[in-house]
């Protein structure tokens, strides 16, 4: 049995900067892969941003440059996302999933290949 928690998220204005972390534990010995989603009101959920191979990290264009996922080598198991220049459009609701499939950097942000999930937290950035 995996399960996944998240932590951080809240309320900022434009400009400045949050991180979530993420965790997992498992009864078995997978390395499993983080991967973090959001879903704004009205929208469709969208992957924003995943580790695959070890820790490289793919990101989606509307995060990349602004969006840093973190996670020691050693330790897959945490992972956290900074978020800096944080936008009213990234308002919505953040989500870390797990998976321990072998894919590809073109396959990371899509949500059906993750396997569990954690609540989610709700990230609002007022202008």
């Amino acid at each position: 049995q995996v399960r996944v928690m998240e932590s951080g998220g809240g309320s900022v204005h434009a400009g400045e900067s949050l991180e979530l972390l993420c965790t997992y534990s498992s009864s078995d010995n997978y390395r499993y892969y983080i991967g973090w989603f959001r879903q704004a009101p009205g929208k469709e959920r969208e992957g924003i941003a995943a580790f695959y191979i070890g820790t490289s990290a793919d990101y989606a264009d509307s995060v990349r440059g602004r969006f840093t996922l973190h996670q020691d080598e050693n330790e897959s198991r945490v992972a956290s996302l900074q978020m800096n220049n944080l936008k009213p459009e990234d308002t919505g609701v953040y989500t870390c999933a797990v998976h321990r499939r072998s894919i590809s950097w073109r396959d990371v942000l899509f949500p059906n290949f993750y396997d569990y999930w954690c609540q989610g937290t709700q990230v609002t950035v007022s202008s």
